[in-house]
């Protein structure tokens, strides 16, 4: 473990940050006590649950380099880091940066990464008690891994699906980048047959219409939380979840040991969705939930049905939402087609740290541009709501 002191920045001879090369190094209840644990992804279970279980590994691009931020022996914030030898399992593509570096002379992998693995879901990143001091504290946290990035000799560091909350404790030379996700939004309804009036006619017809060919199929659908999901069933989930992957040409990370590990850890706050018939799973989603959000994340089928791949992924979550009270449920990254399913386009958030002041300048340049395009694309998006006009 090594540590230096943030004194130069805040002038305080107490406060000093640390850099551990595994979660479990820090305490879970003292992680969880600043992360909360109203958001899955960054709770001690799953991030550290990744380590433990093989996925995470150096040969695949991931090193943990995850920060706490000490005031004398006292944690008082923490971030997770990552020194990352790619770009693999991150949803914020910056593949375009690396060549036109390489091709420069300058290496630009490893980077230092503020993120989740494998998880394009926005989140807290920057892990800090509420208080006073909370805003002082975020910043310590970005200039530690500022100061990080250029002590290790690294070309750049990245901060991932950032909540608007933490956007402030990113300023110059830190660049702004915005992305586009599709996510639904729960306006009070009873059911939903409720959710399905306030869409356009046509949209509504054509939902029915995917609902109703999975039930002509004979498949009986169901959502399980973890705490009733054998053995059996997590070997059939993560069968399917790795051979979509295998048959799309992507790489599987998740082992079945971290699939067994999140039913074990986080009980009910994992929702798998299965499809079956005649007692034989045939595909299946799966769900993490928090305090206001459903997060969808893996899917996998081992028969191609019509409909299916919307009923699991999209109308069982959303029924969920419903039943649960859910203000939220983000279906996951990409996928334009879900706006005629009841989701509407968000935007993303990351902030880029690069250390060569040209190579700075030109990737502001790329953003600018890229930026505006987001924003028109976006706004081109709404145009097409698929809920009807009040």
């Amino acid at each position: 473990m090594r540590s230096h002191s943030l004194l130069r920045v805040y002038n305080d001879p107490m406060l000093s940050a640390r850099f551990h090369h595994r979660l479990d190094d820090i305490n879970a209840v003292c992680w969880d006590a600043l992360a909360g644990t109203g958001h899955p992804f960054v709770r001690h279970a799953f991030l550290a649950g990744l380590e433990r279980c093989g996925c995470i590994r150096a040969a695949w691009g991931w090193q943990p380099h995850h920060l706490t931020l000490h005031d004398g022996e006292r944690l008082v914030a923490a971030a997770p880091v990552y020194l990352k030898g790619n770009s693999h399992g991150e949803f914020v593509f910056d593949w375009g940066w690396a060549h036109a570096w390489e091709r420069a002379g300058g290496a630009y992998y490893p980077k230092l990464l503020l993120g989740v693995p494998y998880s394009p879901i926005a989140g807290p990143r920057l892990l800090v008690a509420d208080g006073p001091s909370a805003p002082m504290l975020r910043r310590a946290l970005v200039d530690a891994i500022a100061g990080e990035t250029r002590r290790l000799g690294l070309s750049s560091a990245h901060a991932n699906f950032l909540r608007a909350s933490e956007l402030d404790a990113f300023d110059m030379p830190w660049l702004a980048r915005e992305d586009t996700q599709y996510h639904w939004q729960n306006r009070g309804y009873r059911d939903f047959d409720d959710f399905l009036a306030t869409l356009r006619h046509k949209k509504r017809k054509n939902i029915r219409h995917e609902r109703q060919q999975v039930k002509a199929a004979g498949v009986d659908c169901t959502m399980l939380g973890g705490t009733r999901m054998h053995d059996e069933h997590w070997q059939t989930v993560h069968a399917l979840y790795q051979a979509t992957f295998d048959e799309k040409g992507n790489h599987a990370a998740l082992s079945l040991d971290f699939f067994r590990h999140l039913g074990t850890t986080l009980g009910d706050d994992v929702q798998v969705a299965l499809a079956s018939r005649d007692g034989n799973i045939l595909a299946m989603a799966l769900f993490l939930r928090g305090a206001d959000t459903l997060y969808g994340r893996y899917w996998g089928a081992c028969e191609e049905i019509a409909g299916l791949h919307f009923e699991l992924c999209y109308y069982q979550g959303i029924e969920y939402a419903i039943a649960q009270g859910l203000e939220r449920f983000e279906p996951g990254a990409q996928g334009v087609h879900k706006i005629a399913r009841g989701f509407l386009p968000v935007a993303t958030h990351s902030r880029h740290f690069i250390v060569d002041d040209g190579f700075r300048a030109a990737v502001a340049r790329s953003l600018a541009a890229e930026t505006r395009e987001v924003h028109r694309h976006r706004r081109e998006l709404m145009t097409h709501s698929p809920y009807a006009q009040p």
